[in-house]
């Protein structure tokens, strides 16, 4: 597998701790009683989404689930406007009406998040088509969980991509529980990669808790699509610290002890460890860093609160393009 450099790292790593942070300041808000609806909280997974993101272009594409914050930060989502589609503002990403769990950002190609397991992958699909039909040399990146392999959705739209060669790398954010069922309960597969096997395209086990293993899959899987050689499944796994939604404390089907252990294995403490031991960063640019980070969502926070509401009488518009 191809290295990764220092620069590509770096980049990695300040995106990784911009997802936490947001994250972090999202469930604090929520908390508080100014977000409506649920919050699927991705903390404790940064590393796949920012790995993989690092090696798109602008002009690609994404595509994510109900717990797609970190992948939309990724792409390059204002904070402000993410804040504010979850404190149900004009401001926000869909003027308020998607909330959470139904993120769009056109402008970066985030193409949506949907709360309905599965139902990417096809979408993916029928995007990475339109692109090759285009002879458009574009990637769609498609997010989903592990029990969304499981669906009917995820074989159809993996089979579609196969027949057509499509370039779209389907991603696996694997932290091992659909809901509160373990992975164990719902499947005699020892990794999700075999999944691949049915259609006959490559699938990669990796460990989604270390940035730079992701980084090195994701690379080759962007290439290899951006080239006309086919779609990729990466089976990334990693562990999401909080439970489903933040209503669900998850300790009544995980142990504490099982928590705790994962967490020794915190992917942004992992790279930083590296990037600090190997001279990349310094203390003095991680307190910058998470300094200007905090100033920022500050921003965020404001702007979202003092942005108007939608109004009731607009109920109905821009619900359809």
């Amino acid at each position: 597998m191809e290295k990764i450099d220092n620069d590509k790292l770096k980049e990695i790593y300040r995106t990784m701790v911009r997802i936490r942070a947001f994250e972090e300041r999202a469930i604090a808000e929520y908390r508080k009683g100014n977000c409506p609806g649920f919050i699927h909280a991705s903390v404790g997974q940064e590393a796949i989404p920012a790995a993989v993101c690092a090696f798109l272009r602008e002009d690609d594409y994404i595509l994510t689930t109900h717990r797609g914050h970190g992948d939309i930060v990724a792409k390059g989502a204002r904070l402000d406007r993410m804040m504010a589609e979850l404190y149900a503002r004009e401001t926000g990403y869909c003027k308020g009406r998607g909330g959470s769990m139904h993120i769009v950002a056109a402008d970066l190609n985030m193409l949506g998040a949907t709360a309905i397991v599965g139902a990417g992958v096809p979408i993916a699909s029928g995007v990475a088509l339109g692109c090759k039909m285009q002879n458009l040399d574009r990637v769609t990146v498609c997010f989903i969980g592990d029990a969304a392999t499981c669906t009917g959705a995820f074989h159809e739209g993996l089979g579609m991509a196969a027949v057509f060669d499509l370039p779209v790398v389907f991603v696996c954010e694997n932290n091992k529980y659909g809901m509160s069922t373990p992975q164990k309960d719902y499947t005699k597969l020892e990794t999700l990669a075999d999944r691949a096997k049915a259609h006959a395209i490559p699938g990669v086990s990796v460990d989604g808790n270390d940035a730079e293993a992701v980084a090195g899959a994701a690379s080759e899987a962007i290439e290899r699509a951006r080239n006309g050689k086919g779609p990729t499944l990466i089976d990334a796994a990693t562990y999401r610290y909080h439970g489903h939604h933040m209503g669900d404390p998850g300790t009544s089907y995980r142990s504490k002890a099982e928590i705790e252990e994962y967490q020794k294995f915190d992917p942004i403490e992992r790279l930083q460890k590296c990037l600090l031991e190997s001279g990349v960063i310094t203390e003095a640019e991680i307190e910058g860093l998470r300094g200007s980070l905090a100033k920022e969502l500050d921003e965020a926070v404001r702007f979202a609160a003092e942005s108007p509401e939608p109004k009731v009488e607009d109920a109905l518009e821009n619900i359809y393009c």
